[in-house]
């Protein structure tokens, strides 16, 4: 049961950085620092959406319109957190 939980926390991890990486390059690009025209670009930004949006739309979907500030990401950041806290704190300790 602990590797169970062990690849579980590895994977709310791994997703944290694709969350964090998908926010840099959102940046990146809003500041046309990289180009969405460079095909390498334009399909690691694809990769990252396809990871990432179907977990941040129905949050978009909740939170209310801040002017074009998205906060979704420090949301689903603080839902990763607490999920990790639970399985660390509560359900790990527990496990025979």
């Amino acid at each position: 049961m602990r590797a169970v939980l062990d690849i579980i926390l590895l994977i709310l991890q791994l997703y944290w950085w694709v969350v964090l990486a998908m926010i840099i390059m959102s940046w990146l690009i809003s500041f046309n620092v990289i180009n969405t025209r460079n095909q390498f670009v334009a399909s690691v930004w694809r990769i990252l959406n396809q990871l990432t949006e179907p977990v941040l739309r129905p949050i978009r979907r909740v939170m209310p319109n801040f002017s074009g500030l998205d906060i979704s990401p420090i949301i689903l950041f603080l839902i990763l957190f607490f999920i990790e806290r639970i399985i660390i704190y509560y359900i790990y300790p527990n496990v025979f």
